[in-house]
């Protein structure tokens, strides 16, 4: 008799584990089907995008990888290994952004830019920080974090600022540098 309990509460114990291991798998199933719909709806390898209006080139955008999700609810474009961009305004002067990673949200037009931001431009201006965001439709550049600012003058260290693309209108917030003074 106490035979047949250990031979029927092992086997109870055993289909008990079985049932569980079967809805652990389901579950799994489930969590990979949820995950599918936050895939890429589109992605492009080595792209080289020129954006151009009334005939005029406006920007160069070059990447190695880019991850479109046109599909997610707050659509955006991700750029995972970085981006370079130049831009020129209606002179035909150049401006360079560089970035170890971008994502731009297509319903904002804001680009946030990641990871050693580089931005220069021909006079030899030189604006350095973490992540910066940009503004397309105002071509406005803005950042809270820690930044680097260098040209012929000197150079200028700070915490937050915002300025156009071409630098002739910069908004600083706390700065700290060295300035040639003029004679």
């Amino acid at each position: 008799m106490v035979a047949k309990k250990i031979v029927l509460f092992s086997t109870a114990i055993l289909v008990a584990l079985l049932l569980m291991s079967s809805c652990e798998s389901n579950f799994r199933e489930v969590q990979k089907s949820n995950f599918a719909e936050f895939t890429p709806s589109g992605e492009a390898d080595t792209i080289d995008l020129k954006y151009t209006d009334s005939g005029k080139i406006k920007s160069i955008l070059v990447s190695p990888k880019m991850l479109d999700y046109a599909t997610v609810e707050f659509p955006f474009t991700e750029f995972p290994k970085g981006l370079k961009v130049t831009m020129y305004d209606n002179n035909g002067k150049k401006t360079f952004v560089t970035s170890k990673y971008a994502i731009t949200f297509k319903n904002t037009d804001l680009i946030d830019l990641q990871g050693n931001v580089k931005i220069t431009n021909e006079a030899g201006q030189l604006f350095e920080t973490e992540q910066l965001y940009f503004d397309q439709k105002n071509e406005w550049f803005y950042t809270e974090k820690r930044f680097k600012f260098t040209d012929a003058k000197g150079f200028t260290y700070g915490e937050g600022v915002d300025f156009s693309k071409d630098f002739k209108i910069i908004n600083s917030q706390r700065i700290s540098g060295e300035v040639q003074s003029e004679k």
